[in-house]
């Protein structure tokens, strides 16, 4: 059995789900959200309580069974509590700030670098180094933290660049000065 995919997704008060063929929809009071699942899995609601089952034990099907349940699993927390992200920008000069609907942040090129919030995702700089990405589809919040966090990666040597709040980076020696005779 697959140990992620047997376990029932409480639903709380104020999240409604529908099942249309192998659509599932989950509305609640942050939003909506769509995630298309495997045609040979079923979805039962009962009580409150959701449960997805598979026909076979193939391979396949495990791997979808819990895939299809942890999906929406994440919609469910979505709806209700929502997702976030904290990144922290170090480094000399490396700031960033909120215009509008846009993330400009200056990281050491010659030019801003400007970011427009994509549909469902709001981001936010709390203070000059720090931002927060938030939205309600678990994949689209890590998506574009990961997005701000390519423009500078942290580096090993002076632990510059922009990472999450928490990410541990290695350190790295420098480079060992020649001694001349």
């Amino acid at each position: 059995m697959s140990r992620i995919g047997i376990k029932p997704v409480d639903l709380p008060a104020g999240v409604e789900v529908k099942v249309d063929g192998n659509v599932v929809t989950v509305k609640g009071p942050k939003g909506e959200l769509q995630e298309q699942i495997s045609s040979r899995l079923t979805v039962e609601i009962k009580d409150g309580v959701l449960t997805v089952s598979r026909p076979t034990d193939s391979k396949a099907d495990k791997a979808q069974h819990g895939l299809a349940r942890t999906l929406i699993a994440n919609m469910v927390t979505g709806v209700t509590e929502g997702y976030e992200k904290k990144l922290e920008l170090i480094g000399v000069g490396y700031r960033a700030e909120k215009k509008g609907d846009t993330l400009v942040m200056n990281l050491g090129f010659s030019h801003p670098v400007e970011m427009k919030d994509p549909e469902g995702i709001t981001t936010e700089a709390p203070s000059a180094t720090e931002v927060t990405v938030k939205g309600i589809d678990k994949a689209l919040v890590g998506q574009y933290a990961a997005n701000i966090r390519a423009w500078r990666k942290p580096e090993p040597y002076k632990g510059k660049g922009i990472r999450y709040v928490g990410e541990y980076v290695r350190r790295k020696e420098g480079k060992a000065g020649v001694k001349g005779d």
